[in-house]
């Protein structure tokens, strides 16, 4: 049976899933530094496990610059104490001087940190393919 979802607790969620949209965008690796959990464990859509420490420096190194990034379809579940978000996110940008724009899936697991601020603890995204025969 599925826990209901209060409405305090969904918004809070919908607020840290755009306090961390706004951080991926302008690469705010402060931002991004509090809503990722130390032990994070990330699978993107290439296959590669991705911690929280390759995460910042991504950002920090500045080679990626998201123009956009959208998000759409977004389902969130309680799971106990926890907190699974799915997302459906386009985004574009440039990667060094080549673009890029990708639609993507991502799930995240969201859980409290001991200083009681959600953190994104687990994650994956995935490619939405268009044109499936």
């Amino acid at each position: 049976m599925l826990q209901p979802l209060s409405p305090d607790l969904e918004k809070q969620i919908i607020e840290v899933e755009e306090q961390l949209r706004l951080a991926m965008l302008i690469s705010d690796v402060a931002t991004l530094d509090q809503l990722i959990a130390d032990d994070l464990v990330f699978t993107n859509h290439l296959g590669q496990v991705i911690s929280k420490q390759d995460d910042l420096a991504f950002h920090q190194a500045g080679l990626c610059q998201f123009q956009t990034i959208e998000y759409s379809e977004r389902r969130i579940q309680p799971i106990g104490e926890q907190m699974v978000v799915s997302v459906e996110v386009q985004w574009a940008g440039l990667y060094g001087e080549i673009s890029f724009q990708d639609h993507l899936r991502f799930t995240r697991l969201w859980r409290r940190s001991p200083q009681d601020l959600w953190q994104v603890i687990v994650g994956h995204s995935s490619v939405i393919q268009s044109n499936i025969h």
